[in-house]
């Protein structure tokens, strides 16, 4: 059973405390939460207790019921502590003090102790709110590493999602390649097959007519034989008789060239197989090619999307990506998967009619930074104008008024040196000297939709 005084301070439709109270016309309070939940079920409001027809949308609050019941709620509150409150555990009594050398809440018998000679006390309530004013910007920078922590995890789920996306979309890419080339191996078998058999044929068609030329042959030979024989085995008389006709008949016989061995009659069978799979290889070049610079998807901003070879890219609308180091936030940039530190390096990129671009090369300690620009050296085109940047002091603007669809980009780490030129007229545009011994990865900035592709090796 509740006091009296809590009985008052009970709103009559939840039984509980009033929270944020507000009063109607007809003189009832009730929780303002607990008053919208029961307008929302009716279609006329009238009071809960009386039913009096209401016509306050935003009934006044109850400010003096408030402070009741928050009074009330406190001194609760004060009294539950008390009679939870904890005693001295050596002296069984009310712990008043709080001892600052040792950090803990003591009796006033314990201040008089030798345990406690010349230490330093405050009021339990005075040291309470200390501590608690101490410990609150502790919780408020824990409570932000709770958030960072969730967003990490948050990213972290994004990126083993998006792993299991990469993976289904490069097994689909291998395949669709490999489909290439089994066809092309299966077109290849069945056209060299059918050379083999059309040979063949050739060739049984050739020995099959001389086979038909000597059978003949041998037929009459072997008739004359059997003729000659039966004549031999006749009366003297007899075989005298026909001995003219018969000389006359066989004669020819000797005379017959003998068969000579046929030349090349047999399948070329070296060169069905000679260096076989050198042949096919050789050929399968054509059909493929290789590019210097490949594209590295996981440093691509977010707006930008790569072609399925990774070689060509164009900016449209954000895409949702997982966040992670190696990606460039601050320009609409992508980087090539491979970095160089020794050699020269070449590759074309046509960025055909963009007015807006920019192409050069980024060191490798840069890929950990925000700002990418110090570690960048590049030539950018804008406003009809070119210009030279390395990132350490203002663009240069090059006396340049050509356009260019093509751009070749050279670089020689062994000297230090990164170039660009006209491949259509085999100018130079401009060159970069650099100090640094460094991976420098291929840089390539997209500004509008105008796609960039880098073109295969000649």
């Amino acid at each position: 059973m509740h006091s009296q005084t809590e009985e008052d301070l009970l709103c009559p439709i939840c039984q509980d405390i009033f929270t944020d109270p507000v009063l109607l016309a007809c003189s009832h309070s009730f929780c303002k939460g607990c008053l919208q939940r029961w307008e929302s079920h009716k279609s006329l409001m009238r009071c809960p207790v009386c039913n009096t027809p209401s016509h306050q949308s935003d009934p006044p609050r109850n400010l003096a019921l408030r402070n009741l019941c928050e009074a009330f709620l406190r001194d609760r509150e004060q009294a539950a502590s008390r009679k939870s409150e904890p005693l001295c555990g050596v002296h069984s009594k009310k712990l008043r003090l709080f001892c600052l050398e040792h950090q803990q809440p003591v009796c006033v018998i314990c201040r008089d102790s030798k345990a406690h000679n010349k230490h330093t006390f405050s009021p339990v309530d005075e040291a309470a709110e200390d501590h608690k004013n101490k410990l609150k910007p502790i919780l408020m920078a824990v409570k932000k590493n709770l958030e960072l922590f969730e967003q990490v995890s948050e990213n972290w789920d994004q990126t083993a999602k998006y792993i299991q996306v990469q993976a289904q979309f490069t097994e689909r890419q291998i395949k669709e390649q490999f489909k290439k080339l089994h066809q092309f191996l299966q077109e290849e078998e069945m056209a060299r097959i059918a050379a083999l058999k059309e040979e063949a044929e050739q060739r049984t068609e050739v020995m099959e007519e001389k086979i038909k030329g000597i059978t003949k042959e041998i037929a009459a030979l072997s008739s004359t034989i059997r003729a000659t024989e039966k004549e031999l085995r006749a009366a003297d008389v007899s075989f005298l008789q026909n001995y003219k006709a018969t000389v006359e008949r066989i004669q020819p016989c000797l005379q017959l060239d003998a068969p000579q061995p046929i030349s090349g009659a047999l399948i070329d069978v070296a060169k069905h197989l000679g260096n076989l799979t050198f042949n096919i290889w050789n050929e399968m070049k054509a059909m493929a090619s290789r590019t210097p610079v490949i594209l590295n998807p996981n440093t691509a901003h977010p707006e930008l999307i790569l072609s399925e070879d990774l070689t060509s890219v164009r900016r449209e609308k954000k895409q949702n990506l997982p966040e992670n180091p190696e990606r460039i936030y601050f320009y609409p940039a992508v980087l090539g998967s491979d970095g160089w530190d020794s050699g020269t390096h070449t590759w074309d990129v046509e960025v055909g009619g963009s007015p807006v671009w920019a192409l050069g090369v980024l060191a490798q300690s840069a890929l950990s930074m925000e700002n990418i620009s110090s570690k960048l050296l590049k030539i950018a085109f804008f406003n009809g104008e070119y210009t030279a940047d390395s990132g350490v002091a203002l663009p240069t603007v090059l006396p340049i008024k050509k356009t260019f669809r093509l751009i070749s980009v050279h670089l020689d780490c062994d000297k230090q040196r990164l170039s660009f030129f006209d491949p259509a007229s085999e100018t130079q545009i401009h060159t970069f000297t650099y100090n640094s011994r460094e991976k420098m990865f291929p840089y390539f900035n997209v500004v509008n939709d105008h796609p960039f592709k880098i073109m295969p090796a000649m």
